[in-house]
């Protein structure tokens, strides 16, 4: 994974690109920290106008990604896929995020 980084609105479009070359475009929701490190919470970003009027559902299926942010060699951030060991540990913090929350 890669990302570009684009002020869209108040949000930052992320545009990441895969193996195969193809591109998505994603909303940071929010920065997990653990362990020292962090992850961001991303949703998958839709222009379909109708969304915002509709019961279509269609929201409901946007792609939700964790990445693990890391510098590059130029200074700026990047988002890599995380380890299956980073992932389970950062689902946990979401889980407990989300506890937290409802009490």
């Amino acid at each position: 994974m890669n990302k570009r980084e684009e002020n869209f609105n108040d949000d930052v479009l992320i545009e990441m690109t895969d193996e195969d070359g193809n591109v998505f475009y994603y909303t940071e929701e929010m920065i997990i920290p653990v362990d020292g490190e962090n992850f961001a919470l991303l949703i998958e970003y839709r222009n379909d106008k109708h969304c915002d009027d509709c019961d279509c559902g269609c929201e409901d299926d946007s792609d939700v990604i964790i990445a693990k942010i890391i510098v590059n060699e130029n200074g700026k951030e990047e988002y890599i896929e995380p380890t299956d060991e980073e992932f389970e540990r950062v689902q946990e913090a979401y889980e407990k995020l989300l506890d937290e929350e409802d009490e």
